[in-house]
């Protein structure tokens, strides 16, 4: 199962340097926001008791797996995609079963002394490869109505459970996916549907039940008259209002019967409904302030008052970029975010130059999911989203996270080692 070999010259080594470079500047980042000048005496880099020290052992272990993906045989990655699926579906469950809550989610299986999996980030590891595994079998296309609920099913699965462990934030993220279906020919119907029931959810919170029912149904009517008997049309314009009435009925449902106080308030305060200094918009604003003190260059090193005396709630994981902005200012952050950039359009042109469809599903797969995990993320820090705390990949806290995203980036460069061969 194991190549004799590494092929360095074969190896993507942009890649492998971004990875690098965002792996340090976390780890500097998760050590500022959980240094305490008051307890810190002596530095000792594996202190399991500090976060700064149980992230680099994470690191390590990462770094081991990137080099057994890399030696890995590279049909292994395709004979393994549905038996990990399977498997990751079941530790789901098993997660709804036996999981520890953190935070209102019930998303991790504690493993004894402290150690803590969280399936959730792995599953979206093992959608990219059995939506890889399908899309590569020579009878299966898009045409067939068949296989496009198929895949959708293959992502909804997940997904439903992850909502089922109160993790809204990571369910949130299996929305690459459609990314990855639009961009393989997807009508863009299905597309605009989603953009679409995005708005109107918004403007269900926003304007009263009735005032929106009544537009809606305006506008419809209105349409309906300027087609003039064209009755396909009509028909969908009558499908159309159908499902915008249900969206609207149920949002309000789902708002203010399912989703939890505080995610409530995430939502109020984003959409402006509601502010409260000392509550729900305490984090955002918090962070705001961080990154706004940190001003062109930064304060430096351990100089953030924001970040040293820990006034940005879970700044180590979910507001990480709010460290990052205070410590290097608006050049380390643009920094960040530039090599996210570089990550992104780098897998989009690999994932063109593949000759084997499992790896330009896979590579446009991993792509869409760090874009969707780094506009959400940073989004939140700026108050541009609202709170739903998902990892800053490579950069927050969190051996799962780290794992997972490893997992997942060294699976395209070894992919793309094999970019002549057909998988």
């Amino acid at each position: 199962m194991k190549e004799k070999i590494i092929h360095t010259h074969r190896l993507d080594y942009l890649l492998i340097f971004a990875y690098l470079i965002l792996t340090i500047i976390g780890w500097i980042s998760i050590f500022a926001s959980s240094y305490d000048p008051d307890k810190f005496t002596k530095f000792t880099l594996f202190n399991l008791n500090a976060l700064y020290g149980k992230q680099i052992l994470w690191i390590l272990i990462s770094f081991t797996l990137a080099v057994v993906i890399l030696i890995l045989d590279v049909k292994f990655l395709v004979n393994m995609a549905i038996p990990f699926y399977w498997l990751t579906i079941i530790l789901l469950v098993l997660t709804l079963v036996i999981g520890t809550i953190i935070a209102g989610n019930k998303g991790w299986i504690n493993l004894g002394n402290g150690i803590l999996l969280q399936p959730t980030e792995f599953a979206k590891y093992a959608v990219s490869l059995v939506l890889a595994y399908l899309l590569n079998l020579p009878a299966f296309n898009l045409e067939n109505k068949k296989n496009i609920y198929l895949l959708i099913a293959i992502v909804v699965l997940p997904t439903l459970i992850v909502l089922l462990q109160n993790d809204a934030g990571n369910a949130v993220v299996f929305i690459s996916f459609f990314f990855l279906f639009y961009r393989l020919g997807l009508p863009a119907f299905f597309f605009f549907l989603f953009f679409y029931s995005i708005v109107l959810f918004f403007l269900s919170l926003l304007i009263k039940q009735y005032v929106l029912i009544s537009i809606i149904t305006l506008l419809m009517i209105l349409s309906t008259i300027l087609l003039n008997k064209n009755r396909k049309a009509i028909l969908k314009i009558l499908i159309s209002w159908i499902f915008s009435i249900v969206l609207i009925v149920s949002t309000n449902y789902v708002f203010f019967h399912v989703l939890k106080k505080h995610q409530q308030d995430r939502i109020n305060v984003l959409i402006g409904r509601e502010y409260d200094e000392r509550g729900s918009a305490f984090n955002i604003q918090q962070s705001l302030v961080a990154i706004g003190s940190g001003g062109l260059t930064g304060k430096g090193f351990l100089q953030g008052t924001q970040t040293r005396y820990n006034f940005v709630p879970a700044q180590a994981t979910d507001f990480i970029f709010s460290a990052i902005g205070e410590q290097l200012g608006f050049i380390g952050s643009s920094f960040v975010i530039l090599l996210y950039v570089l990550i992104i359009l780098r897998m989009f042109n690999l994932a063109e130059k593949q000759r084997s469809t499992f790896s330009t599903v896979f590579i446009y797969s991993t792509a869409f999911i760090i874009f969707v995990h780094v506009v959400i993320n940073i989004g939140m820090t700026l108050s541009l989203v609202p709170v739903i705390g998902i990892p800053l990949p490579f950069v927050s806290y969190g051996g799962s996270s780290f794992l997972a995203f490893t997992l997942m980036y060294f699976t395209v460069i070894k992919l793309n080692m094999h970019k002549n061969e057909v998988l």
